[in-house]
Formats: structure tokens, sequence, C-alpha cells
């Protein structure tokens, strides 16, 4: 296992599975320093063949609690406040956009800034008794780094606007109700349950992993007919790959794949 500690952020590797840990008390505030080392944390991993998985967890009591209050107070105008926005969504797009499956492990108060970096990861799990919310409107602003787009996308439009427009939290049983989250576990299991789920993902071949989820980033950009003929192209090229043949004779030989991720 390797190790790599920076003053934000924890990042360990294992099996194929990185887990990266938000060290920022005492509340996680999010930072322009922090958004950049989880910048420059995914641009290594995505490069990392070795990585096949990777989980964003908080430390302490909180995932994120949201941008600090004194830097937004701080904004001297629009034009500084548009281009804080356009890099923390360009960061965000990133993350989005991984070439690996991305977990987010929500171990407490998810707000603001917080819920949209949990929002543009692939999956998420979290603990019981984390909260969630996006109380901009309170500070007489809205999200910026993307809440507004991809949140009617995960949980419709309806209950997004009234979220953002209230400002109001909701429990984590709430957010898996309408869809939010895959999974509410007791908060001494999150980790491992993350893990899991992140090594039964990179057990799989990853020509496939990789190609399901262009199939759904990408086709969440196109009209149906054009997301259903991406779907065709990426199925029809793992057709031309080892790890079809390996997958599909495994299977009618009753054994385990050795995917070769080729």
């Amino acid at each position: 296992m390797t190790i790599t500690a920076k003053p934000m952020l924890t990042r360990a590797v294992e099996n194929g599975v990185a887990t990266l840990a938000l060290n920022h008390p005492p509340a996680n505030t999010l930072t322009l320093d922090l958004l950049l080392e989880l910048e420059a944390a995914f641009d290594a991993l995505a490069a990392d063949r070795a990585v096949k998985a990777i989980i964003v967890t908080g430390s302490g009591r909180f995932f994120i609690a949201g941008a600090d209050i004194r830097v937004l107070a701080g904004i001297p105008s629009s034009r500084e406040g548009t281009e804080m926005a356009l890099r923390g969504q360009a960061i965000f797009n990133k993350i989005e956009a991984c070439p690996r499956p991305v977990i987010a492990a929500i171990n407490g108060v998810c707000l603001g800034g917080g819920l949209e970096l949990a929002i543009c990861c692939h999956i998420r799990l979290a603990a019981e008794g984390a909260r969630f919310g996006q109380p901009e409107i309170n500070l007489g602003i809205i999200p910026g780094f993307g809440a507004t787009q991809r949140l009617s996308r995960l949980i419709g439009r309806s209950k997004a606007t009234e979220l953002i427009l209230t400002g109001d939290l909701i429990s984590a049983q709430e957010a898996k109700a309408l869809g939010l989250l895959s999974q509410v576990v007791p908060p001494e299991d999150l980790l491992r349950q993350a893990q899991g789920l992140a090594g039964k993902i990179a057990s799989k071949g990853q020509l496939a992993v990789r190609s399901a989820l262009r199939a759904i980033h990408e086709g969440t950009e196109l009209g149906l007919r054009e997301g259903l003929d991406l779907e065709a192209r990426l199925f029809g090229e793992l057709c031309d790959s080892e790890d079809k043949k390996e997958g599909t004779s495994a299977f009618l030989e009753k054994r385990q794949p050795r995917f070769q991720d080729r």
C-alpha cells in the first residue's frame, strides 16, 4: 500500500482502489487550495492504470460543510465571482468525467459545495446521521459549482428547486428516498461498504467499466436517439476485445473470468 499525505488531502491506494480523505478541520470547508489538491489528485489517479476505482470521503464529523464564508464575503466583483464559479465547475466536471468510477462515501454534514462535489461523483453512499443541503440562498447567493444543473437531473426539478430556494437540509434517509444516494449505512460501516463496492467494480473488466461510464455520462448530455447510438457503438467496440471473449468463455465454462483489460 502507498500513502501520500498533503495538507488538506490524504491519498491511499490499495488493491486498485484509491481513497481520498478530505482533511481540512474543523469543518472541511471547501477552499481553492483544497479544490486544486483534488484536481491534482484526480489527474494523477486517472493516469494511473493500477487505479480502478476512487473513493472520496471526509475526516471527522464532516464531509464538507460548505465554502469558507470569509472567502465568499471577500469576493470583490461579479468578474471575480464568475471566475471562481467557472474554476470550481471545471474541476467538478473533470471529476464527473473521470474514466474511473468515483464513489462518494459521505461521512457527515454535506452542504453547499460539498453536496456539489458529492453529486458529481458517480455513486453516493452516506452514513446515518449525515445531512444534505444547498444553503447558499441564505447568504444571498446561489450554488456556483453545478447544483442548479446536476441536482434537478438527479432528484427532479421540483424538489431540487425547493431545496435550492429554501436552503432547507434533509436527512440521509430523505436523500436516499429522493434517489440522491444509493445506500445509507451505519457510520462505522461506511468506509468498509464503500471499499467493498469499489473492490467489486475493480474486479470487472475495465474496458467495459470505462465504456459504461462514458455511455452514462455522455448520454445525459444527448438526446435519447443519440445516446442509444453511442451505447451501440461502445457495445460493438467491446465485442472485439479480449475481455469479451474471456468473459463469455468463463461464463460458459462455469468459472471466474480473468480479465486483462484489453
